[in-house]
């Protein structure tokens, strides 16, 4: 199946299984809290704290994947950047935040340089102004 181009517009992604199991754990937690109106018992009681449980529990195993994604991406840009970067700017590498190096991680090995000097220059660390400067977009097709 051939994939269409990434870009700034078009590289976010969204779990069609995470949408969906929101809106399902959602609509229970409502269904569990319209049955208490016949009478609170046990069961009753019991289902409202299962399904309060089951939002942030969901949302929290989203956020790890996230979480431990973004660690992988700070290992792989400082590689990369090791490997990339002139000598004035390898000694900076520490210096970059999590947040600029998810964003860096689109440019092309040409621009990855320059615009590593001007986000570390400008002190930029928002992900999307760091996004919207990549000229040679470099899709990533692998995320979570």
């Amino acid at each position: 199946m051939a994939q269409k181009p990434q870009s700034f517009e078009s590289h976010t992604r969204q779990v069609p299984i995470f949408v969906a199991g929101m809106l399902v754990l959602f609509v229970n937690l409502g269904g569990r809290l319209y049955v208490l109106r016949y009478g609170i018992t046990y069961a009753s009681i019991m289902g409202v704290l299962v399904a309060l449980v089951l939002v942030p529990l969901f949302v929290t195993a989203r956020q790890s994947t996230v979480m431990v994604q973004d660690r992988v991406i700070r290992l792989e840009m400082r590689l990369r950047l090791a490997g990339l970067l002139p000598a004035d700017l390898q000694s900076r590498i520490s210096e970059f935040t999590v947040d600029q190096l998810v964003s860096l991680r689109f440019a092309s090995d040409a621009e990855l340089p320059g615009l590593a000097r001007k986000v570390l220059d400008d002190k930029i660390t928002d992900r999307k102004a760091i996004k919207k400067m990549v000229k040679d977009w470099q899709a990533d097709w692998m995320r979570a």
